[in-house]
């Protein structure tokens, strides 16, 4: 190895692998940040994908980013829109808009059922999120530290009141769709709420947990949505700065091949050049599978954990679409364009966009979630011009046949086709577009099946039971290995809590020795 010694190595530059450095440079550790690409981000970047049009290339919403994580970090991000609306287009019709806890579009009784379930999800999702920013306890482990965690939880539980305790139990297990087709009759609000539900998962609105996954979705807030300025890339340039100034050192263009083990723990990194860098403790933010069976090798754990890491589920099944448009579609103005736009007509359409994804096969009417980011901000596209983005579901990693070139072109064309159906003239405004399949999200961010949770957001790989059993306090069984990305807990999403709990886990772990 070199002479370079750090006391932690930090491998990937995404915001959760920043935060975990930014909070462990504060508390005076001499950090390294390992990025293989040669921008910081991950996921959350922004680049050119035409002449003069950029886009935010993976994640395009701000909305989950948690505010123990600002505080905590100093962060200061410029938004060039917040809090918008969601609007769920009708095709034709009227559109059903709802943010904030009001909604329109529906009839008087939904609206007032929309008022009571949006006070009962954020207060629900405030109480998720008080969990899912701690160190989750390690149950049976009979240590003073988790005792704490668990009663600290029953406590949180008991301030709901024993009505609405006994209504959140029920409602944690259940599918989304069950519960929203219960309360509304307005198959648009449906459809938006479910669409909400499962966005970026392998799963339909009736699929089991589904409800929990929509809380989580909320950040403990009401889900409103924020645009950042300059892109999502802006977001992780705020990350990038926190570290920095904390003292981390960052490094780009610097790939690690593996990971070094010696005397049974980890004894640093070496990188895809043969440079190593020594340390005695590595965080990746890299997901589970990957850090666990190719970056450190199999042998180097017990049989169960790495047959439990084997069978992490996480395959993609959601595209991106970006598109360089000339001009706005148009039937509506600015003001409803520029707002985060849904194509789910109702709750059966979303299931039933997920069923061919069960067989390999892609949805021939596939559900969207739509942004036209450049209506806020215009450095995004030249003068006069517009980018989209939109998340496209349901396209399965494992498409039968592969994604050839054919099966992607035939699966923008039925993309287009249902825009068009609700935004129409879209077509005819295209200047160039891209389609980034699942397979083309993992070769270009890194994901195991480009999932952008690094592992399905199920009840069985949630939690305590995140990413597997044996690793759930952010510790893999190899001495000194840590995970911080989005296959810890809690989750994915842009909200810097895997990587700052995973750094506070390290320093828990370092005070109680």
């Amino acid at each position: 190895m070199t002479d370079e010694r750090f006391d932690v190595v930090v491998i990937g530059a995404g915001h959760n692998g920043l935060a975990a450095a930014a909070v462990l440079a504060k508390a005076g550790r001499h950090v390294v940040v390992l990025e293989r690409s040669e921008q910081v981000g991950g996921a959350s970047i922004t680049r050119e994908f035409a002449d003069g049009y950029a886009v935010s290339a993976g994640a395009q919403w701000l909305y989950q980013l948690q505010p123990a994580v600002r505080r905590q970090l100093g962060l200061s991000v410029p938004l060039a829109a917040k809090e918008l609306d969601t609007i769920v287009l009708a095709g034709e019709g009227e559109p059903v808009r709802y943010g904030g806890g009001n909604v329109t579009g529906v009839s008087d009784d939904d609206r007032e059922r929309f008022a009571r379930f949006s006070k009962q999800r954020e207060r629900y999702s405030r109480l998720l999120w008080n969990w899912l920013n701690r160190v989750p306890p390690r149950l049976g482990s009979g240590r003073p530290r988790d005792t704490r965690r668990l009663i600290r939880m029953a406590l949180d539980m008991r301030l709901l009141g024993k009505r609405e305790m006994r209504e959140f139990l029920r409602l944690v297990g259940m599918n989304i769709y069950d519960d929203v087709v219960e309360r509304f009759s307005s198959p648009l609000l449906q459809g938006g709420l479910c669409l909400d539900a499962v966005l970026g998962s392998h799963a339909g609105p009736r699929s089991p947990g589904t409800y929990v996954s929509g809380l989580y979705r909320l950040g403990g807030g009401s889900g409103a949505v924020s645009v950042a300025a300059g892109g999502m890339g802006s977001v992780a340039n705020a990350f990038m700065m926190a570290a920095r100034d904390a003292g981390a050192d960052i490094r780009t263009g610097a790939g690690v091949e593996r990971i070094v083990v010696r005397d049974g723990r980890v004894a640093g990194v070496e990188l895809a050049g043969g440079e190593r860098i020594r340390s005695n403790v590595v965080m990746s933010s890299v997901d589970p599978k990957q850090t666990v069976l190719s970056l450190t090798g199999a042998r180097y754990f017990e049989t169960g954990f790495v047959r439990r890491v084997s069978h992490i589920r996480a395959v993609g099944n959601a595209a991106k679409l970006h598109l360089a448009l000339d001009g706005l579609p148009g039937q509506f103005d600015e003001e409803i364009l520029g707002q985060r736009l849904l194509i789910a007509p109702g709750p059966d359409a979303v299931e039933a966009a997920f069923n061919p994804a069960k067989y390999g096969q892609y949805s021939a009417e596939p559900v969207l979630d739509i942004s036209i980011p450049s209506i806020h901000d215009e450095t995004l596209a030249p003068n006069g011009c517009h980018v989209l983005s939109a998340t496209a579901q349901y396209a399965p990693y494992d498409l039968e046949g592969g994604w050839t070139e054919a099966a992607k072109r035939a699966f923008l064309d039925t993309c287009m086709a249902t825009i068009d159906r609700y935004l129409p003239g879209t077509s005819a405004r295209v200047i160039e577009g891209e389609l980034l399949t699942p397979v083309d999200l993992e070769a270009e961010f890194g994901t195991t099946g480009g999932h952008w949770h690094h592992a399905e957001l199920a009840l069985d790989q949630f939690f305590v039971a995140r990413p597997v059993g044996g690793a759930q306090q952010y510790r893999a069984p190899l001495d000194g290995l840590y995970f911080c990305g989005a296959g810890a807990h809690p989750g994915g999403g842009v909200t810097g809590a895997p990587g700052r709990n995973a750094a506070l886990a390290l320093l828990n772990r370092e005070a109680d020795r």
